[in-house]
């Protein structure tokens, strides 16, 4: 049973313990109220003010557990603090760990204050849940896959126009890398997990895959770096620079240059140009006048 009079005292609660700049918002030079507004947090929450209204006022229709995600990560809520809400809205709790995707609030805090920086929060099969701008320039709105093909793996070894974003002399490395993580991932979570599924699909639909499958590597981690052939920048040599949340396995990956060099150059360019679809082919001579189009704006 939903308790309409908790729930509603609880979402007042936490929404007037927030401040603007804690969940990236500015605070305005006219700002009253003591936390955020209603018309805020149902921004953060991709729902109707009217709708979050009503809950605060113990009116409406209860909230489904997919809403109830989305509220509990606009308010940036803590795990237990998740449950709790769920539990006031008369709905089971969702499970917790590697098959969770409800972000920490702490690494929430870190992703809201990288809006000039190309980054994003995966899991660890390589599904992206959050982008920021930046990051959607770089590679593309990663958000927007679903089923199987959330997963960077599987597009890699699915989907031979994904690779396109890549430098072509990283594609067999890359692979391999991608392969080891996968056995590892599965032989962690075990035969019945969503990593051991994933696995059997790309054993099924990629000779790629199965040919290096083979060879049981494990071990085989990225070197720290990115070479990305932008279709208006060219070639980027980024870092990436990795925090991690150990209770749901999730990363958040920043990429950033080194000063000075010609990509630093290009990523102060990067939010000037179109977002970018990997799947895409590139025409060179679009491209190199893009490109030149970018350095010169």
């Amino acid at each position: 049973m939903i308790d309409r009079a908790g729930l509603a005292e609880f979402l007042r609660r936490r929404r007037e313990s927030l401040q603007p700049e804690d969940v990236g918002l500015a605070r305005g030079a006219r700002r009253r109220t003591s936390g955020l507004r209603r018309e805020e947090v149902a921004m953060l929450c991709h729902m109707s003010a009217d709708y979050y209204s009503r809950l605060e006022r113990e009116r409406g229709p209860q909230p489904s557990e997919q809403m109830l995600a989305s509220i509990a990560q606009g308010l940036h809520l803590s795990l237990a603090e998740r449950d709790h809400l769920f539990r006031l809205a008369g709905h089971h709790p969702p499970a917790r760990g590697a098959t969770g995707e409800h972000i920490s609030p702490g690494m929430l805090r870190v992703f809201d204050r990288l809006g000039d920086t190309p980054a994003e929060i995966v899991t660890e099969l390589g599904e992206t849940l959050r982008q920021t701008p930046m990051g959607v320039a770089l590679t593309g709105d990663t958000t927007r896959y679903t089923g199987p093909a959330r997963s960077l793996g599987y597009r890699w070894f699915t989907d031979p126009g994904y690779r396109r974003l890549y430098a072509p002399e990283d594609h067999h490395y890359l692979s391999r890398v991608y392969v080891a993580g996968s056995r590892e991932v599965a032989t962690l979570r075990g035969p019945d997990s969503r990593a051991a599924r994933l696995v059997g699909l790309l054993l099924e639909r990629s000779a790629e895959f199965r040919e290096l499958w083979e060879a049981h590597e494990v071990g085989l981690k990225p070197d720290g770096g990115k070479r990305l052939d932008h279709p208006a920048l060219g070639r980027l040599d980024l870092e990436c620079q990795t925090l991690v949340d150990p209770v749901q396995s999730h990363l958040l990956l920043v990429y950033t240059a080194v000063p000075g060099s010609e990509t630093h150059e290009k990523l102060r360019l990067l939010a000037a140009v179109d977002p970018v679809d990997p799947t895409r082919a590139v025409d060179p001579v679009v491209t190199a006048a893009a490109r030149t189009d970018a350095v010169d704006a």
